[in-house]
This record gives structure tokens, sequence and C-alpha cells, in this order.
């Protein structure tokens, strides 16, 4: 009978990407409705602020995600193209080099140079990116994949905020955004350390923390201006 293992380790570019969005997406809109209203801004002052801040957001969120990955994408392929030169130049030193990379793992001398050999052979450049460097199929960088991903989960984090400031405009704007910002949050939490296969309480928490604290924070500045002004 086969045994398989339901790891999550593939998720893991992918989950990031689209967490930081809609948390950013959360965040960021719900903060800036809450610190535009606590200036006294008329509701129509409320809903451009919160829609200017849903485009331009997600625009940062895809132009950020894709020039940081590209970038990893970049070193990489420099890491493999160097790999691949010593892989020419200097086969038998490679070959050593991964037999040390198994030796220091627990392998006696002699099944070390056995398994690198074998492992070269098959395929030398994918072993030594693998234990050598660390690049795997894994954690492979797609910059247009977490671009799409980090803006589509902003667009739909910062949404939900916004649809609350239409739906309860007046005094009660604030309470209403900031509660259901919080609740948008802990389930936002809940959902992704349950992808992830960490512990769900833990994963709320930490996401509700940061929001209730930036929430408050541009409701105080909000409220200075509005006093200011």
């Amino acid at each position: 009978m086969s045994h398989h293992e339901n790891h999550r380790a593939h998720r893991i570019g992918w989950l990031r990407a689209a967490v930081l969005g809609a948390n950013d997406g959360i965040v960021s809109t719900a903060s800036l409705i809450i610190g535009v209203a606590a200036a006294s801004a008329t509701q129509d002052s409320i809903l451009i602020a919160g829609v200017a801040g849903l485009v331009a957001g997600a625009m940062s969120m895809a132009a950020g995600e894709y020039v940081s990955v590209s970038s990893q994408s970049d070193t990489e392929k420099a890491d493999l193209e160097l790999e691949r030169r010593s892989l020419e130049q200097n086969f038998e030193l490679e070959m050593d080099e991964l037999a040390e990379i198994y030796e220091n793992r627990g392998l006696d001398p002699a099944l070390a140079k056995q398994v690198a050999s074998q492992l070269m052979a098959h395929d030398a450049l994918g072993a030594h990116a693998r234990d050598e460097i660390g690049i795997s199929e894994v954690g492979n960088a797609q910059p247009v994949q977490a671009a799409f991903s980090s803006a589509g989960t902003f667009v739909v984090g910062a949404a939900l905020p916004l649809m609350v400031a239409w739906a309860i405009p007046g005094p009660r704007l604030i309470l209403a955004v900031a509660a259901s910002s919080l609740v948008f949050l802990a389930l936002l939490g809940a959902i992704a350390a349950r992808t992830g296969g960490a512990p769900i309480i833990v994963g709320a928490v930490r996401v509700t923390f940061w929001g209730v604290l930036a929430m408050a924070l541009t409701a105080a500045v909000g409220r200075l201006f509005g006093v200011i002004g």
C-alpha cells in the first residue's frame, strides 16, 4: 500500500501573496476610511478616498510583488548559470562538493559519493540547485502569478470595508467599518492558518492585532487633523 502525505510547502508562494494582498487591502482601506471619517469628511469624500486607496493599493501591491519576485528569479537564474559553468569546467570537484554535503547530513563517505554520482548522472544541475543552492521547483519564483494574486486579493480585501462604508453612512460608519474589518481579518488569518497547516487561533490573532493598531493610529491622525481643520 502506498503512503502519500499531504504536504503544504507547494502552497507557500501563492498563499503568501494572496494573504498579504487581502490583509493589506482590508487594513489599508479600512484605516484610510476611518482616518478620513474621523476628520469629519463627507460621505462622498470618504467613498472617493476609499476607491482611490483600493486602486492605488492594488497597483502598488502588483508592482511590488512583481519587482520583488522578479529580483528573486533573477538571482536564482544567475546562481544556476554560475553552477552550470562550474559543472562544465570542474565536474569531479562538483561531485566531491555534493558528496561532502551528503556526508554532513549523515551519510558515510562511500555512500555519499555513490549518491552524488548517481544523482549527477541523472541531473547534475538539478542536484546542485536543490542541495547546494537551495532552489527547488516548490519555491520557484513566479513574478506574474505573485503580482496578479496579490493585486486580486487586495481588491477583494479592500472592497469589504468599502462596501460597509457605503452601506452604513453617518456616525455609525467608523464603528461599523472597524468592527467588520476586524471580523474579516480574523477570518482571513484563520483561513490562511488552516490552509498553511498552522494553529487557527494564532493566525487569527496575529492578523487582527496589527489591524487594530493600524486603524487606531489612522483614526487618531484623522481626529487630530479634523480638530486642526
